[in-house]
């Protein structure tokens, strides 16, 4: 492997934003990074470890970011950089931090970023800490010198065919209006100076459009590689944005600065000046080649497909760079995090904004197993009208292409992360015959291919929403519950997790008598009601007809 070039001026070119070194002291110094200095394969180790989180039980908020010190291969090779997982979304709190704000702030945080974005600052690259190290042209072919001395772990061991960067930035320029794409889509290091890019077509991302303009025109796509950078960088990349909103825009509106950026080597380029390496290069606009298998994140292997592929140019790095890996693969994982706080944001300003609608609360994207996009949660309030909530079904289903097969609309007292509470909502609060549609012709998006329906797929709305009152929810009270989890912690009894609903509360159908009538229970008074009971009994009435629906003046 390449050893690490001695005495490089390290450079620190004025920021008022953290880099990736950053934001590992302050995860370390909040107690969510795990530091590991044994000996791990990035082969076969590294990402079953951190995977175990996200499939252990543990839960989201007890996951941690991971540094690992001592990388090798399966050869016995070592790597002289670190590897990071984890470290931008293993949980929200995590996410959170990487975007300098609380976790309740991150939503409107990313609103404004996208209402004022602020352009970059180009700096030299004498003070760029991402050109520290410059390794290009014949120094490529040397061994340990190209992609070769980079530790990309293999994501899914026994599935993968090899090491796939997944935390790639690739960025490239619309040849047409000059305006730069930065995007997230997987890399499948094939040589010490190839790599594959893999976009998802369904979302229509910006790098696909360069690369048949420039595949019209004859050309190779330039293009660089940005592995590890500001977490606002990448959190960027990884949004999906109007296609005249430069990704870099918007990184710093969520920073409130611009961010420095600094002209490639070998390709017109701008790239973040704080990246750990950045790889420059060709995209073949010619040719396709075989890519994969891998682990995807709608949770089954991607089976081998032709792809493009990128020949290196250059590879430049800051002296103390560190490899930045994401656990994708089975949701929930780091990617559909970084993914699902972002996009409901936009499903938010979609609603609001675009639609004009009022009452919709929040957007709520399922994410274990389903990989966000399938399933799509609109909470709405208590008296939002019919038609605004079908127009807000309407719009959560066609925002994007493949977004949104299965969406439901329910009310504020339902948890749309709770699976139980959602088909309780179904099950109780939608008749199929009036609160359902089916929608034909709709892209099958991200998800094993299928030849049925010659590949198109459908979309089924449902309104679980409360359209009259109910009665309240079965349980005790919320002073009851809250003495009683009193009374649990006195005696000892393991921490309890509450789950919603944990307490009853009215949906409307309940009136001042029955308050009275429950408060003469919890008094121990009940005989004293089941006196006014007897006084009103009836022989002109069925068994369980409701008392309210007959005539007592009679």
């Amino acid at each position: 492997m390449a050893t690490q070039a001695k005495d490089v001026e390290k450079r620190t070119p004025a920021r008022s934003y953290p880099d990736l070194h950053d934001h590992l002291k302050a995860l370390d110094e909040a107690g969510l990074l795990v530091t590991v200095d044994r000996e791990i394969n990035k082969d076969t180790e590294m990402h079953p470890l951190v995977r175990w989180q996200f499939r252990g039980g543990i839960e989201e908020k007890d996951r941690k970011a991971f540094l690992f010190t001592n990388v090798v291969d399966s050869k016995g090779n070592k790597f002289d950089m670190p590897v990071a997982v984890g470290v931008l979304a293993a949980n929200r709190e995590i996410y959170a931090m990487g975007m300098g704000c609380a976790v309740e702030e991150v939503q409107s945080r990313w609103a404004e970023a996208i209402a004022n974005p602020i352009p970059p600052k180009e700096i030299s690259s004498e003070e760029a800490p991402c050109h520290e190290i410059i390794i290009e042209g014949a120094d490529l072919d040397n061994p340990g010198n190209a992609l070769d001395a980079i530790p990309v772990p293999i994501s899914t061991p026994g599935w993968d065919v090899g090491p796939v960067a997944t935390l790639t930035q690739y960025v490239t320029k619309d040849p047409d209006n000059g305006l730069t794409n930065m995007g997230n889509y997987r890399a499948q290091v094939k040589s010490p100076r190839r790599m594959g890019m893999n976009p998802s077509l369904e979302l229509r991302p910006g790098i696909y459009i360069h690369w048949q303009k420039m595949k019209e025109r004859g050309e190779k796509l330039p293009a660089a590689v940005v592995l590890g950078a500001p977490s606002c960088v990448t959190f960027t990349a990884a949004q999906k944005l109007p296609e005249n909103l430069e990704e870099i825009t918007v990184a710093g509106g969520l920073v409130g600065s611009p961010i420095n950026v600094v002209k490639a080597r070998t390709v017109d380029l701008m790239v973040p000046a704080e990246a750990e390496i950045v790889v420059e290069g060709f995209i073949d606009t010619k040719m396709l080649e075989p890519e994969a298998p891998f682990g995807e994140s709608h949770g089954h292997v991607n089976l081998q497909e032709f792809n493009a592929y990128m020949d290196v140019t250059c590879i430049t790095r800051r002296s103390n760079a560190c490899m930045t890996s994401i656990i994708s693969q089975v949701t929930p994982s780091e990617s559909s995090c970084i993914k699902q706080v972002a996009y409901e944001t936009i499903f938010m300003n979609h609603m609001r904004d675009a639609l004009g609608i009022k009452g919709v609360k929040r957007v709520a994207l399922h994410e274990p197993l389903t990989n966000i996009r399938k399933l799509v949660v609109v909470v709405c309030e208590r008296d939002m009208p019919t038609t605004e909530v079908w127009r807000a079904l309407y719009g959560a289903a066609t925002l994007l292409r493949a977004g949104g097969k299965f969406v439901i609309a329910v009310n504020d007292d339902i948890d749309p992360s709770n699976a139980d509470a959602l088909f309780w909502a179904m099950a109780y609060r939608c008749n199929p015959i009036l609160d359902m549609q089916v929608l034909p012709h709709r892209d099958q998006g991200h998800g094993p291919r299928s030849k049925r329906n010659n590949g198109e797929d459908g979309s089924v709305l449902y309104d679980a929403t409360l359209k009259e009152d109910f009665p309240p929810i079965s349980l005790p009270k919320r002073e009851f519950m809250e003495n009683a989890a009193n009374i649990w912690d006195e005696i000892g009894l393991p921490k309890l997790k509450p789950q919603e609903p944990w307490f009853g509360y009215s949906l409307g159908e309940w009136g001042d008598d029955f308050d009275e009538a429950a408060k003469m229970a919890t008094d121990s008074e009940y005989w004293a009601y089941g006196k006014r009971i007897a006084q009103r009994r009836r022989s002109d009435v069925e068994m369980n007809t409701e008392v309210r629906d007959v005539d007592e003046t009679k």
